[in-house]
């Protein structure tokens, strides 16, 4: 038996709604490359399979995704960074543009790709103790899976700028104050609250749904084709060794610039 963590993306089905929950508990439900690759491969399966209508996407253990997972981040040239961010990208655009609506159920926090995550699915449903940050830049990485455009789109490049530089944090009841999130229900009532939502829209007409999402879409291009040029060169930095370092020795970085 393999001593690897168990990752899974685990699949419930509530008529035309499909609930799809983030499994990755040894690392607090970190977005590693596999189980992206995993998500992608259940919305499109999703997507073609005659029945589903609408997704709700969350995260296990009370946790919605605690970003990236910094264990797995292990890029050595220019390229590598690029094939990785070509890679996640197909799973950005597929839920951005994709035809199926997405409801996200956020308890915990969404950090980092945690939150980039949330920030793609169409409407946010957060349990009031939610948690929200960036912190791309304690690894010395900037902000990716289209959170350049998807973050200020949300609450403006003020607010956006300042979470992005300041690892400014938002709780539920803040983060709806801002727009950062739509909704905000009790602790633990986050996914029945966003099934809800998920069941109202599966009964829309899809067409609107889809031409919509492709609408609200139309911006994302060019901040991923920038993203893949900017990370794929921060990938390989010396800062980012030691951001990575200092975060697994649960310590403060020491960034040069270089």
């Amino acid at each position: 038996m393999s001593d690897a963590p168990q990752m899974n993306i685990l699949e419930e089905r509530h008529g035309a709604v499909l609930v799809l929950t983030i499994d990755y508990p040894a690392r607090r439900n970190a977005l590693a490359v596999p189980l992206r690759e995993k998500l992608e491969h259940a919305l499109e399966r999703a997507s073609v399979d005659g029945v589903t209508r609408a997704i709700v996407l969350t995260g296990s253990g009370g946790v919605f995704s605690a970003g990236g997972d910094i264990s797995g981040m292990n890029i050595e040239t220019a390229y590598d960074g690029r094939d990785r961010m070509r890679r996640t990208h197909r799973l950005v655009r597929l839920m951005a543009r994709g035809n199926l609506p997405i409801v996200a159920a956020v308890e915990g926090w969404a950090v980092g790709a945690g939150l980039s995550m949330a920030l793609l699915c169409d409407t946010i449903v957060a349990a009031d103790d939610a948690r929200f940050m960036a912190g791309f830049h304690k690894i010395g990485l900037m902000s990716d899976m289209g959170m350049p455009a998807t973050l200020p789109a949300r609450i403006g490049v003020g607010r956006a700028r300042d979470m992005l530089l300041h690892h400014t944090q938002y709780l539920g009841p803040d983060a709806l104050k801002i727009g950062l999130v739509d909704y905000v229900v009790a602790k633990g009532e986050a996914l029945s609250a966003a099934i809800e939502k998920a069941q109202a829209l599966a009964q829309e007409a899809p067409l609107p749904i889809a031409y919509t999402k492709q609408w609200f879409a139309d911006d994302l291009e060019r901040a991923l084709a920038r993203e893949a040029d900017f990370q794929a060169a921060l990938f390989v930095t010396e800062d980012h060794k030691e951001g990575k370092a200092a975060f697994l020795g649960k310590r403060k970085p020491s960034f040069t610039g270089r």
